[in-house]
This record gives C-alpha cells, sequence and structure tokens, in this order.
C-alpha cells in the first residue's frame, strides 16, 4: 500500500497555487485532504493536483469559493479512477515520532524494522517523511512481544505480512477476488493456530518461571533475615569486646 503523498505545501510548491489558498479551500471542504497526519495536518494524493488545478481555473474565470462549492457539487472534481469508492484508504496518519510514542517502541527500533522488511510506511510525503496508519500502533507492539517471546526476525517478519495481510482485507475486502480472499484467510487462520500452539508453551514456561521466581524470593527473604540476625550478633559480641577492654 506503500504510495507518495503530497503535504500541503508540497501541493502548492507542485501547482504553484499559494498554501494559503489551498488551506482556505481545505477548511471549507472545497478540496477534502486523502488523509491527515497525526498533528492533523491534511494530506493529498497525486490526484490532488488535478484537483487543485480545476479549482484554481474556476477562481480564474473568477468564481469565488461558495459559487465554485456549488459547482463542484453538480460537476464533481477530477479524481484518481484507481481510487476507492468510498475513500477507503482515508484517515489519519503518523509520522515516525508518532508511531514511536504511540507504540512505546522507539524510532531506531522501528527504522531498523523497516530495513529488516518486517514493517513498511504506508506512504512516504514529498520531502520524504515516512507516514503509517494507525493500524501500525498496534503491528509494533505485537512485533515487540513476539521479540520478547524470543522469535527471530524472520518469524516476524512472516507474522508481521500476515497481520498487515489482514489489515487489507479487512480495510477493503472487495479489493481482492472472492478466491483469494479465502486463500490468504485460510493461510492466516493457520497461522493464528500455530500461533496459539507457541503461546500455549509460552505460558506454561512463564507460569513455571513464576512459581519459581516467587518461592527463591520468599527463599532470599528468609536468607536477608538470618544474614541480619548474624551481623546483629556481630555486633554485640564486638560491643561486649570493647566493654571488656575498656574495664581492663
Amino acid at each position: 500500500m506503500n504510495k507518495d503523498v503530497l503535504s500541503l505545501e508540497d501541493l502548492s510548491a507542485k501547482t504553484g497555487v499559494p498554501a494559503e489558498r489551498i488551506g482556505e479551500w481545505t477548511r471549507s471542504k472545497l478540496l477534502k485532504p486523502d488523509g491527515y497526519t497525526d498533528g492533523k495536518a491534511p494530506l493529498f494524493d497525486a490526484s490532488g493536483l488535478d484537483r487543485v488545478a480545476h479549482i484554481q481555473r474556476l477562481a480564474d474565470l473568477g468564481y469565488g469559493t461558495d459559487e465554485i462549492i456549488k459547482i463542484v457539487k453538480k460537476v464533481g472534481l477530477p479524481r484518481d479512477g484507481r481510487r476507492a469508492k468510498k475513500d477507503a484508504g482515508k484517515g489519519k496518519f503518523l509520522t515516525i515520532g508518532n508511531l514511536a510514542e504511540r507504540s512505546g517502541v522507539s524510532p531506531r527500533t522501528i527504522k531498523h524494522w523497516e530495513d529488516k522488511g518486517i514493517i513498511e510506511p504506508d506512504m512516504r510525503t514529498e520531502g520524504g517523511f515516512r507516514l503509517y496508519s494507525e493500524s501500525y500502533v498496534v503491528l509494533c507492539q505485537l512485533i515487540r512481544d513476539l521479540q520478547l517471546f524470543g522469535y527471530t526476525l524472520e518469524e516476524i517478519k512472516a507474522i508481521s505480512d500476515d497481520v498487515r495481510t489482514l489489515f487489507e482485507i479487512e480495510a477493503d475486502p472487495a479489493a481482492f477476488p472472492a478466491p483469494e480472499v479465502e486463500k490468504r484467510l485460510a493461510v492466516l487462520n493457520e497461522a493464528i493456530e500455530a500461533l496459539f500452539a507457541k503461546m500455549k508453551l509460552l505460558e506454561e514456561g512463564i507460569d513455571r518461571w513464576q512459581d519459581l521466581l516467587k518461592k527463591k524470593r520468599k527463599d532470599i527473604a528468609a536468607i536477608r533475615a538470618k544474614n541480619k540476625k548474624r551481623e546483629e550478633g556481630g555486633k554485640d559480641k564486638a560491643k561486649g569486646k570493647d566493654k571488656e577492654k575498656s574495664r581492663a
């Protein structure tokens, strides 16, 4: 799903339309963004270039914003024909810093995962900034969990690919042929069963360790109590010797 997106400033630079004017069109809902950063900055895909150019042509003819809105309601704006019917991709996007803060995973770790092909940004701005959908917050937390469970990066990549596939199908099932959806879901179901089996082993191991650690914590407390008595006894003996010396 990796694709290039444009910030409002990118759109202005490419079309020659002042950013303030594009911002005004966005606020009036004449120009609808294709998504937003976590900081609520608007984002546009390549079709935004045609939409801005179309609106600007109407403005050049002397139409005001309110009049253009009425015209657009009747005839619409040019859009990329590949887009889903209801803008399935529209939503809020996170920068790598936002993602790190929300998921509790460092930006450096996220970049490392990206280098290994475990995750990939949903979009990139013209300036090269990575943008991720909110589903990556959960995905990053799951990846971190798998590392704690001792999974290798290769195993994690396979699971991450499965999770991303599921997210894509859930977001827009109609984007895939029905037989392909069934095939992918069958593979995902097998992966889920395999994970359940491994999780059971992990849970049993965790239970053993919890029992062991609880017992050893009690043992340590008992040894410390005995050791404290030894220290106190040693101090009492030392005091007794000091008294004997002073009497002598």
